[in-house]
């Protein structure tokens, strides 16, 4: 059981939504693809050889357009970066963003800040082709010295799914208390926060499958294998799945409680992390 820290303050997500026609158009086709991915936007955090602003805002335009999703979970990404992918991809089109925050041994609280000039904070964002609503910042506990990461859901009213992105806290985030385990009290605070069904949650969880080979298994609440399923999970019993990032781990995830018709892991080519994408039927 983690060692309680300070909770992540709820701060206002900044948001763009306003109703449109699309809402209505991408709706009738009563399936929604959802992907997330860990752009490796934040230059200063080993991510300068892994492809310049505009290739990253290419490639989440891509997953966008030629891989269909519908909304795009991204983490380690830069306001400046997911504002111009949203204005690229049309008036249709809304996000959601939360910074990253870290905090020091006097506890003093700062906005991480992505390099370069017009980038703005560095973050986590959902990205969507619909209205989103009911954006909400979800308290999870975080590191009380360092890095804090969090969750962010919104809903699609237009499929009536409520979407939620999530980055956890790697073991060793908390610089006062190295000992100290974030992951299993953020994956409940995020599984409390969605419905039994109609949802699609996830993002980098910095954690590999639950199973006899990880030792951080225990991290794991029972919901997200077995209320809900998981992109890439092929039977109920299985705890598996593709590679997501260059090491050969499965760090990122999909959990629905939708009927899923594709998993498609894809690399993009220029982040550590790869693509993952489901699509869930809706209607």
């Amino acid at each position: 059981m983690a060692v309680a820290a300070a909770l992540l303050g709820l701060a206002a997500a900044v948001t763009v939504a306003q109703t449109s026609s699309s809402d209505r158009s991408f709706a009738s086709a009563r399936t929604l693809t959802v992907a997330t991915w860990n752009m490796c936007g934040v230059r200063q955090w080993n991510c300068a050889g892994t492809g310049s602003r505009a290739v990253k805002q290419r490639e989440v335009r891509r997953l966008a357009t030629r891989a269909g999703a519908g909304a795009v979970f991204l983490q380690e990404a830069c306001a400046g970066d997911v504002a111009a992918v949203r204005t690229s991809l049309g008036r249709s089109w809304h996000s959601a963003f939360r910074a990253y925050t870290t905090r020091d041994r006097a506890g003093h609280g700062a906005t991480v800040r992505c390099a370069g000039s017009g980038q703005g904070a560095a973050g986590y964002a959902i990205l969507a082709a619909y209205t989103l609503t009911s954006v909400t910042a979800v308290p999870s506990q975080q590191p009380s010295v360092g890095l804090r990461r969090g969750i962010l859901c919104a809903t699609v009213a237009a499929h009536d799914v409520r979407l939620c992105i999530a980055h956890l806290s790697p073991a060793g985030s908390d610089q006062a208390h190295p000992d100290w385990e974030f992951r299993d009290d953020q994956l409940k605070a995020l599984v409390a926060a969605v419905p039994p069904r109609r949802t699609v949650y996830g993002g980098d969880l910095n954690v590999n499958p639950p199973g006899d080979g990880n030792s951080a298994s225990w991290v794991w609440p029972s919901a997200p294998y077995a209320v809900h399923r998981e992109c890439d999970q092929g039977s109920a019993t299985s705890r598996s799945g593709r590679a997501t990032h260059v090491s050969g781990h499965k760090l990122d995830y999909l959990f629905t409680g939708l009927a899923r018709l594709r998993c498609t892991v894809r690399d993009t080519g220029a982040s550590d992390h790869f693509a993952l994408l489901v699509r869930v039927r809706t209607n």
